[in-house]
């Protein structure tokens, strides 16, 4: 599997409760802040779900 570098690059302001609680799932909440994780389809369908929030490159 691959490991994938996760950037949040947009504040989480102003988004819905469900965005928030998969930024904060993944490790992220401010920001800037970056996570690596495993590739899955779990982590696939969180990444759908913020799409516009983070930056992802594979590590």
């Amino acid at each position: 599997m691959a490991r994938l570098a996760i950037t949040q690059t947009r504040s989480n302001i102003h988004t819905n409760p469900h965005q928030k609680g998969t930024l904060e799932a993944l490790g992220l909440g401010k920001r800037g802040r970056q996570v690596e994780r495993e590739d899955s389809p779990q982590l696939q369908g969180q990444l759908k779900v913020v799409t516009h929030l983070v930056e992802v490159e594979e590590a």
